[in-house]
């Protein structure tokens, strides 16, 4: 289907983007698709998931002939933006953490300090060091890359009560920054905790990246505004993560659900 968007994540961390495409793209059919069956990507060798974003990638926009591919994942787009560019002969828009958005807004010298949240692998990876130089090197970045998290968002969607988990094992880390009020959600399965995040730190404020990819991904691809909107859900496992289905139902244009593997 030419006229629709290809949005791609390891998990269900790419709905925080989708609930923002969605917003610039009310008439367009959008894609979903995760790749459940190499989920989490957090820790695997960079050279293996470079290999199987490629690979998952081409084959669903083989099966969606999509005019444009947001990357929904953080590790995904610091690890393989240019190859899928060079593989793929449609617009390809990546999501990096918002780390010039809150280098931009340190205007003082006492408000210079903002947090990274991200996976381990992200927080280190030189191409987060680069944005900080590039972008906040006025500021002090502290950052804590947590392999829980995402786990914990991922719990939240199949509809556990996650709020005093989270607090456990975000409060050692904030506490030792008690002056801090910005963070940046390095991950895109972050913001799905943001009503829990902003309830246990409201002086804190949260930052993502979702708004800008779609923002972006309007600016590559004027879509028409007349029509009705459709959403496809797709994995590459044996079953669906629990919650997804239920998350897009909330939208009323869930169309189909099935694995790309079939």
């Amino acid at each position: 289907m030419a006229d629709s968007i290809l949005i791609f994540d390891s998990g269900v961390g790419g709905l925080s983007v989708l609930s923002q495409v969605r917003q610039q793209f009310p008439a367009i059919c959008l894609n979903y698709l995760m790749d459940t069956e190499m989920f989490p990507y957090g820790d695997r060798d960079d050279d293996v998931l470079i290999q199987r974003i490629l690979n998952v990638c081409v084959r669903g926009c083989e099966h969606y002939n999509p005019a444009l591919l947001i990357v929904a994942c953080n590790t995904a787009s610091t690890l393989a933006l240019s190859q899928l560019r060079n593989a793929l002969p449609i617009p390809v828009v990546g999501v990096v953490p918002a780390i010039r958005v809150a280098g931009e807004r340190c205007t003082s010298d006492a408000q210079n300090t903002f947090g990274l949240l991200a996976t381990p692998a992200t927080v280190r990876r030189p191409y987060t060091d680069q944005l900080i130089n590039d972008f906040a090197n006025h500021c002090t970045v502290q950052r804590f890359g947590s392999k829980e998290l995402v786990a914990i968002a991922e719990r939240k969607m199949g509809g556990e009560t996650i709020t005093t988990e989270l607090q456990q094992h975000l409060t050692p880390w904030l506490a030792e920054f008690p002056d801090m009020q910005k963070v940046v959600l390095g991950c895109t399965h972050y913001p799905l905790l943001r009503d829990e995040l902003e309830a246990c730190w409201p002086h804190i404020e949260w930052i993502d990246s979702g708004e800008a990819v779609a923002r972006q991904a309007a600016r590559i691809f004027p879509a028409s505004t007349t029509g009705n909107q459709q959403i496809n859900l797709c994995w590459t496992g044996t079953q669906c993560p629990r919650g997804v289905s239920q998350f897009l139902a909330q939208y009323g244009h869930l169309e189909q659900a099935g694995s790309l593997n079939k």
